[in-house]
Order: structure tokens, then C-alpha cells, then sequence
């Protein structure tokens, strides 16, 4: 058996344990974690749909730049929660523990982990990427906020948009130019 079948054979096991993984990053997990659908519940959704997409990809040893698709639908979505960076691409890297306890678990695979090396570089990649996109979507966010401030659209939003939040946030030292 190589390691390709079984990736093929865990596929879905690793995939979910990774899924339960990353949702249960956010403070309301336990729904976002029920739904599967992506229109009830675009961030359970979309991380479902992205991160089996991804393994895919890392399992079949696919070129980086096809990555970014996959991560970007992730990105996109952590980067305007509240996490730190760190926070937010963390996530990424349980694929590696999780793929390595499965097969440590499995007499029959149990071999194969010395064969994990580029699964785990292409892990890293990914890590990389999603990181360059984490900090990609936060430069536009904030780069959308102070333009909501300087042309005072700001004060017309009574939502909680995250412009507001900037009104609001009085303990925040960052001054930004009007």
C-alpha cells in the first residue's frame, strides 16, 4: 500500500477531523459546525468546500500556486474575524497532526509517515500562502476603513460595520488621519 491510496482511504476522515479543527476556532463553532450548507452557513460552507479542495491538492503533491483558490476562500472569510494572524492561519498546519496520527494508528500505514515529507512541505507552503493572503485581506480592510473615515461615510452606518467599530473602540492608540 502507498501512500497515495491511503490518502484516497482517509481522505474524508482527515478532512473532517480537519473541518471540526478550524471551526472550532470560532466562538459560535457549534453552528457553524451543524450546518454543511454553504448559503445557510457560509463560513461552515465555504470551509468544507475550501479545505477539502486543499487536501486534494497537498495530497497529490499539486503545484503551490493552486493553493491559493482554496486559501483565499479561508483567508478571506478569517481575516475580518477577530484573530490574530497567528490565529488565523494556524489552522492550516493541523492537516500535518492530523494525517500523521491517522496513520500512526493504522498498523498497516503506520510506515508510510516516513514517506509524509513532501505532504508536510507542501503543508508548509500552504501556510506560507495563506498568510500572505491573511495580511492581503487586512490591508484592504483597513485600507477601506480609513477611506470610509476620510470621506465621513463612516457616521451614516449605524450597522455594526467594522467602520463603526473604529467609532466605537475608544481604547484603540491608532490615529488615523482625517
Amino acid at each position: 500500500m502507498d501512500l497515495a491510496e491511503a490518502f484516497r482511504n482517509y481522505e474524508d476522515k482527515i478532512v473532517k477531523q480537519w473541518v471540526d479543527y478550524t471551526l472550532s476556532s470560532y466562538k459560535s463553532s457549534t453552528f457553524f459546525k451543524k450546518s454543511p450548507d454553504k448559503f445557510a452557513n457560509p463560513v461552515g460552507g465555504n470551509t468544507r468546500e475550501a479545505l477539502s479542495t486543499l487536501f486534494k491538492l497537498l495530497s497529490k503533491n499539486a503545484d503551490p500556486k493552486k493553493f491559493a483558490e482554496p486559501l483565499d476562500q479561508v483567508m478571506r472569510i478569517r481575516s475580518i474575524q477577530e484573530f490574530t494572524a497567528s490565529e488565523a492561519v494556524g489552522p492550516i498546519y493541523a492537516v500535518k497532526h492530523i494525517t500523521r496520527e491517522l496513520l500512526e494508528k493504522d498498523s498497516e500505514r503506520k510506515h508510510l509517515i516516513s514517506e509524509l515529507y513532501d505532504f508536510e512541505f507542501a503543508v508548509d507552503l500552504a501556510v506560507l500562502s495563506a498568510f500572505d493572503l491573511y495580511a492581503q485581506c487586512r490591508e484592504r480592510l483597513y485600507k477601506v476603513r480609513i477611506k470610509e473615515i476620510k470621506t465621513g461615510t463612516h457616521i451614516l452606518t449605524d450597522s455594526k460595520c467594522p467602520s463603526n467599530l473604529l467609532e466605537n473602540d475608544k481604547s484603540d492608540p491608532v490615529d488615523f488621519p482625517v
